[in-house]
Order: C-alpha cells, then sequence, then structure tokens
C-alpha cells in the first residue's frame, strides 16, 4: 500500500498514517493527543449544541467552516456556506475541500446524514455525530452502557420519529466513515444558547418569585450535560481518534432536582419559596412530568430511562462535568441578555406549568 499524501498546509499536530478501507483511503491520528490546529466542518453551527461546539473549537484557534441554511449567523471567526440538506443539491456547497474533522448535529431524516458521509469521506479524516440516549430501546434498565438495546433505524428512512431518526443517522455516519466515526449519544442538553426551554423556564419561574412547586424527592439524582462540556469532550475525543458509541451525561449523582432548583433560586436572587411537593401529589392533579415539570421525571422505568445510564465509559476518555451551580449561573447570564426570552425550536412545544395549574396545586 502506497503512502497516500498530506495535505499541503495542513497544520495538524500529530503524526499521521494511512488505513485502507474498501477503495478509500484516509489520513488518521496514530496516537490521541490534542492538536494545535485543525480544520472543522460543523454542519448546523448557529444554535444551541453546534454553536457550542463551534464557539469551543474557535477558541482553540481552529479553523471553522459552518455549512448551514442561512436563518442564524454563525459565530464571529467562522467561514460560512449556504445549504439545505433536506433539498435537491442541497450539499453543493460541500463538493469540494478538505477538513479534519465534521460534527454533525442533524435530528431529522438520516438520509441527510448519509447523503452528507457519502460526499465527505474521502475527504474528511473523522465526523462525529451527536446523537442520543434515545437511541435506546424503551425501556432502559438502570445503568445501561452502550451495548444496550437499540430501537430500529435505517440510513435510507425519511424522517419518521425522533429515536428511529438519531438511530438511522448513526448508522449512515458508520456505514461512511467506519471507526472513524464517533457517535456521541447526548443524553438531557443544558446550558447557554438552549433553545428547548427546559432550564430558561425553571430560571425564569424562580426569578418571579413567590411559592414555585417543587418536584420531590429533593435529593432525586439528575443526569445531564452541560452543552459546553459535550462540545469540549466531542472536540478532544474526535482529535484523539475515537470511535464508536459513548453515553455523554454527567454521573448519577452530580447534581439532583435539589441542587438545580436551590442554583436556580440563588443564581436569581429573587427569594423563592420552593415549595416540595409529592410526586403521587403532582401526578394526581394531571401535572405531565418532563414538559409541564421540565426536567423532572418520577422515579420509575422512565426516570431509569432518563437519570440512570452508565457513563464509565466516556469518564474514562476524559468526560469532566462543571458544577451545576455554573451551568445555572451561566444560563442565567445568557438569558438576561435576551430580556429573559429564550429562543424556542419550532418544533417543539414551549415547556413549562401554568400559574393557574400551579396555584391550584400548591393550593393557593
Amino acid at each position: 500500500m502506497s503512502e497516500a499524501p498530506v495535505r499541503p498546509g495542513s497544520r495538524t499536530g500529530y503524526a499521521l498514517s494511512v488505513i485502507a478501507e474498501g477503495d478509500h483511503r484516509f489520513p488518521r491520528p496514530t496516537r490521541p493527543g490534542r492538536l494545535t490546529c485543525m480544520k472543522l466542518l460543523m454542519l448546523g453551527g448557529t444554535e444551541f449544541v453546534g454553536r457550542a461546539i463551534t464557539e469551543d473549537a474557535l477558541a482553540r484557534g481552529w479553523e471553522v467552516t459552518v455549512f448551514h441554511r442561512g436563518n442564524h449567523a454563525p459565530p464571529p471567526g467562522t467561514s460560512a456556506l449556504h445549504g439545505d440538506r433536506t433539498a435537491p443539491g442541497g450539499l453543493a456547497a460541500l463538493a469540494a475541500g478538505e477538513w479534519d474533522l465534521v460534527v454533525d448535529t442533524w435530528g431529522g431524516a438520516p438520509t441527510a446524514v448519509r447523503d452528507s458521509g457519502r460526499l465527505l469521506r474521502d475527504r474528511v479524516g473523522h465526523y462525529a455525530y451527536i446523537s442520543s440516549r434515545s437511541v435506546y430501546a424503551y425501556p432502559a434498565p438502570a445503568g445501561l452502557a452502550e451495548d444496550g438495546l437499540l430501537v430500529g433505524g435505517s440510513p435510507d428512512a425519511g424522517s419518521t420519529a425522533y429515536a428511529e431518526d438519531k438511530r438511522g443517522a448513526e448508522l449512515a455516519a458508520v456505514d461512511a466513515f467506519a471507526d472513524r466515526a464517533l457517535l456521541v449519544r447526548a443524553g438531557l442538553i443544558l446550558g447557554p444558547y438552549e433553545n428547548v426551554g427546559r432550564l430558561p423556564w425553571w430560571l425564569n419561574r424562580t426569578a418571579r418569585g413567590g411559592p414555585v412547586v417543587a418536584p420531590g424527592p429533593r435529593g432525586l439524582p439528575l443526569q445531564y450535560i452541560d452543552v459546553r462540556d459535550l462540545a469540549g469532550w466531542t472536540l478532544d475525543a474526535a482529535a484523539a481518534g475515537l470511535g464508536g458509541a459513548y453515553n455523554l451525561v454527567s454521573p448519577a449523582g452530580h447534581a439532583t432536582t435539589g441542587t438545580l432548583l436551590d442554583a436556580c433560586a440563588a443564581t436569581t436572587g429573587s427569594g423563592a419559596d420552593l415549595r416540595w411537593t409529592d410526586p403521587a401529589r403532582i401526578l394526581e392533579a394531571g401535572v405531565e412530568p418532563w414538559t409541564e415539570l421540565p426536567i423532572w421525571v418520577p422515579e420509575g422505568e422512565a426516570y431509569d430511562h432518563m437519570h440512570r445510564g452508565d457513563v464509565s465509559r466516556a469518564l474514562a476518555a476524559g468526560l469532566k462535568c462543571r458544577p451545576v451551580e455554573e451551568t445555572v449561573a451561566d444560563t442565567w447570564a445568557w438569558l438576561r441578555t435576551l430580556g429573559g426570552i429564550a429562543p424556542q425550536r419550532p418544533d417543539r412545544p414551549a415547556p413549562g406549568l401554568s400559574p393557574e395549574r400551579e396555584a391550584a396545586l400548591l393550593g393557593l
């Protein structure tokens, strides 16, 4: 096998070797390490997870190209390419160019990941796909690791349901990149730029003060990932040449419902009165966990599925999680720059309990 040439002007910081994968030849890191500079292609990169990853890469001094539809401005310092992955010819802007790494946050039809993977696989070193722990068949038992039972999915499927779409996209990434594909199975994601509304709702609610329904028990452990910890780990792992699936949430017990809501009350400085309420009472009142009381899920199979995953593999690969108080404080600081009105994804309903239903639940 002859050695493939290294791209002129490449500034990668570690030695490269060439691996044959069928008819494809590509450079790959031979040892883990943090690169002094890489060329990153960010598919997305203007909102929440994509934006956090883009900003982290820029802070490292990497060259970042953001491919997006043009609906939102990418962070300053990036190069922009425009296209719609769902439209015929929508990937035309990616027909030329080489990158060390692609990060893809796509959550729709797997065919979009399939098509971008096929287009880029000979011109990209590594492909990181931001997937989800939703790919595990429900109900996932407590302590489930990456080898757990998965939902069905196909790289050739149109958009069906979130879990199946994410699994189909994982398969598409692996089909194109084999062991150069890193599958980041994130759980609940919180932090600045959140456009789903979960932590912003709690912050705004505690900021209003007064009695606040706090779903018990206070010490119930939560698993989530700060979006910036997700970004940093993903870029480190991809730069180190890691492949395969990793559950990416905080260790069990990193935070609890109590530490999260205490941090919200303290950060907003409103003197909110957290009224810890028995889960049975909340459910009897018809209040919906997760949607009307964001983040919270009562103990049971749904809780085990969401908040009791095994993250030992990611921890062994360097995952570090910042304190919940930092996540809450930084999200509040960002939210205040927007006048308290967080962006809301059009495909997700705004979460939260109405003041009338909360008052009724508290007997006010």
